[in-house]
């Protein structure tokens, strides 16, 4: 069962409001966040987990002096107990509900025989390029710098209790407010290790993280450290994950609209605006068709059963009903050499059509909690980027080095 143990976190230790120094997942920042969050303040973290070329040498290697420098000079200190770390995520979603995400950070035990076997149970695939970036970035900084998703039947939300005095937090632009705090009573960290060990564990998220954690423990086999990765555990319930959709922007490839007619019932929706897309949106959810945006405007894909029904036989049984599905099994083979980039905010990405920085847009669906556990007990993996787990915890609140 899955091995889920404290660790000595690494801390921006003098700071109570860390909002300044923490960032988004690195795959989640796009367009001038970066430089923002590097104007922000000089030890973002940012500046590790998306580090640039400097005198240091390659990026990875200057994330790697970044971090040396950092605790050298007490900017991060390393916890002196081992804990796990309590997370609270408290937002708003979008049909104006108040919602709390409850979850513990902890360092899972990587499966001995590598990604989707024992019992980590990944849901979707992976893009090579983003595994051999997350390598060469784990290989030079020897740390787990921003925590991946697993979920557990266990009911993790009376186990992590309340925030202490020493909690710290930060507030992120979209309104969501980020609480961390350690829990060390021996018998509460080993209920929370005896929970996470019950069942089986569900990736939500950080897939690339995962298999290059699993490649770098595979390549050194006696590092005790690179045997785990920092992990967010939170229950696999729907009042405690909000999934949003990830659309599909394409760059490189006219004309899309006409070779869709093929395979969907194309039926247009008005020129592309941000009500336009917002009302896209709700029809997509009561048609279950897909939507698109292109120069033209917007427009919903209904898909055409006969055309479909044999693309969609290549997708395994339990993840045909998915968007993410369709995308890639009829969408996808008409793209040629088109590049695709993955966004989830719907407004921007027809705006980004509209200016003629991309060809059109692709929309999806958000995932269901059940199907993702369907997906994943029966050992199939989604589509990528199939589900985005919304909100996302902030980078910086606490890392883990492998040498401590």
């Amino acid at each position: 069962m899955p091995r889920f143990q404290p660790f000595r976190g690494l801390r921006y230790g003098h700071l109570t409001d860390v909002g300044a120094v923490a960032a988004p997942p690195y795959d989640v920042i796009h367009d001038g966040e970066r430089e923002a969050l590097e104007a922000l303040e000089t030890h973002n973290a940012v500046r590790l987990i998306l580090p640039r070329e400097s005198e240091h040498g390659d990026g990875y290697a200057t994330a790697a002096a970044l971090l040396r420098a950092w605790r050298t000079e007490g900017v991060l200190a390393t916890d002196d107990t081992a804990a796990f770390y309590g997370y609270r995520m408290a937002f708003t979603d979008t049909h104006g509900h108040a919602r709390v995400t409850h979850g513990v950070i902890g360092a899972l035990g990587l499966p001995p025989d590598g990604p989707g076997t024992g019992d980590i149970l990944p849901h979707e695939r992976t893009i090579s390029k983003h595994r051999t970036d997350r390598l060469s970035l784990l290989t030079s900084t020897r740390a787990n710098l921003d925590p991946i998703w697993g979920l557990t039947p266990a009911h993790v939300a009376p186990l992590v209790g309340e925030p202490g005095p020493d909690a710290q937090t930060a507030a992120d632009p979209a309104g969501v407010h980020h609480t961390l705090w350690a829990i060390t009573e021996p018998e509460r960290v080993r209920a929370i290790a005896d929970a996470v060990a019950a069942d089986p564990l569900v990736l939500a998220d950080g897939h690339h993280r995962f298999e290059t954690a699993c490649a770098y423990w595979s390549e050194h086999p006696d590092d005790v450290g690179a045997s785990a990765i920092m992990t967010l555990v939170v229950e696999l319930a729907e009042e405690e994950l909000w999934v949003a959709p990830i659309h599909r922007l394409v760059i490189g490839s006219a004309n899309l609209r006409d070779r869709l007619a093929e395979y969907f019932a194309v039926e247009p929706c008005g020129p592309t605006t941000p009500a336009s897309v917002a009302a896209l949106e709700d029809a997509m959810a009561t048609t279950g068709a897909l939507g698109f945006a292109d120069a033209t405007g917007v427009a919903l894909l209904r898909a055409r059963p006969e055309k479909v029904a044999g693309p969609l036989e290549a997708e395994p049984v339990e993840v045909r009903n998915t968007d993410a599905a369709m995308f890639e099994a009829v969408v996808l083979p008409l793209l040629a050499q088109a590049t695709l980039e993955f966004r989830h905010d719907a407004v921007a990405l027809a705006a980004a059509v509209t200016r003629g920085d991309a060809d059109a847009v692709v929309l999806l669906r958000p995932v269901e909690v059940a199907d993702i556990r369907s997906a994943s007990y029966a050992g199939v993996r989604m589509p990528q980027k199939t589900s985005f787990f919304a909100p996302k915890p902030r980078t910086g609140l606490v890392f883990r080095s492998l040498d401590d």
